[in-house]
């Protein structure tokens, strides 16, 4: 063996060294970012039904004909009133707001925010309304449009978690 092939055999051996150590940091930083994006998507998950079931609860309390809901006008929306509850409702509303929060929090798309305080603003339309109405009296338009802010969180929130659209109404 000449001195040649020796330096040859070890320029060779090195670059498949730092090849090697190449592939195998690239392929960790590959299976961190998977990791990661695995674990932001859960914790979306979790937010997005925490605040599906506390708009449900929030729903189903102002639905209840024997909750006690008073509305004032909105001080920056004059077309709008700001439900108010009583001490019974207002570990829902809490709820709800808080898992809102959760949301904003969380979310890298600005449709999931606006699809969240569409439907925010369509729920309160709804408990503002129950304030001098009983349930079954409220306005026909008020319930169509939740279900059309529901679906478009929905929507949004498959979209950001990297789901396919659903079809048709939900």
């Amino acid at each position: 063996m000449d001195v040649a092939s020796i330096a040859i055999t070890a320029v060779v051996t090195l670059l498949a060294v730092a090849l090697g150590g190449w592939l195998t940091v690239w392929n960790q930083d590959r299976i961190w970012r998977r990791e990661y994006a695995r674990q932001w998507r859960d914790i979306r998950l979790s937010a997005y039904k925490d605040f599906l079931s506390a708009y449900r609860a929030y729903l189903a309390f102002v639905q209840d004909p024997g909750s006690k809901i008073t509305a004032v006008p909105h001080p920056r929306r004059p077309d709008e009133l700001m439900p108010f509850f009583d001490a019974e409702g207002r570990p829902y509303r809490e709820k709800l707001e808080s898992a809102r929060m959760g949301i904003t929090l969380v979310s890298q798309k600005p449709e999931t925010r606006d699809a969240t305080f569409l439907l925010m603003r369509r729920i309160r339309a709804i408990a503002a309304a129950r304030a001098t109405k009983l349930p079954d009296e409220m306005p026909d338009d008020l319930f169509p449009n939740l279900f059309a802010a529901h679906n478009a969180f929905i929507s949004a929130a498959r979209m950001e978690l990297g789901l396919p659209d659903m079809p048709g109404d939900l």
